[in-house]
């Protein structure tokens, strides 16, 4: 199959069609963030962000242009924000240093803290109890369960990289659940 055919059924929600562009597609991404950012770990972050954000858009996606292409400009965007918010708060930080040299701050929660992080865990479970069946498994194994990547791979029986990315999207779909609720 083409990849234009792959798109087209990705477009219509087809899962098999996504993990396909991904697996085609993962090297090529990957290899091009590890040249720009010099980091396993943060090129696997940008890539798994890019893939992500692309399946989310994949219906503005125009198939006369190549994938590969739109991927890498994504990609790109992604890291130009990242570093730009890292500059944000350098430089936030470097004023409140400045400012507040001499002052210490009590890390520990105050009574009404540790209520509202009682209260905004609930929010949360409930919020995960919300998510598609498959979704609310993959956070439980990786955040509550502490499992690898690896291991989610080999319990859920599927390639590590669409867990990466299905990890990536269960996140970013409660976090806009949660800013909703």
């Amino acid at each position: 199959m083409d990849e234009k055919d792959l798109i087209h059924r990705a477009k219509q929600n087809d899962q098999k069609a996504f993990n396909v562009l991904f697996n085609n597609n993962w090297d090529y991404l990957y290899n091009f963030q590890l040249k720009r950012v010099g980091n396993n770990q943060i090129a696997e972050e940008l890539s798994i962000e890019t893939f992500a954000k692309a399946f989310d858009k994949l219906s503005s996606f125009d198939v006369k242009y190549k994938f590969k292409t739109w991927l890498i400009t994504i990609s790109k965007n992604i890291h130009l924000d990242q570093l730009r918010k890292e500059k944000i708060k350098i430089f936030d930080s470097e004023i409140i240093n400045d400012n507040y040299k001499n002052i210490f701050i009590d890390s520990n929660p105050s009574p009404e803290e540790e209520m509202i992080i009682d209260q905004n865990l609930d929010q949360i479970f409930h919020t995960i109890k919300s998510l598609k069946k498959e979704y609310r498994q993959i956070l439980q194994l990786r955040f509550f369960d502490d499992k690898s990547y690896k291991s989610i791979s080999k319990i859920m029986n599927q390639p590590l990289n669409s867990v990466k990315v299905k990890i990536l999207r269960a996140k970013k779909l409660l976090a806009e659940k949660l800013k909703d609720g």
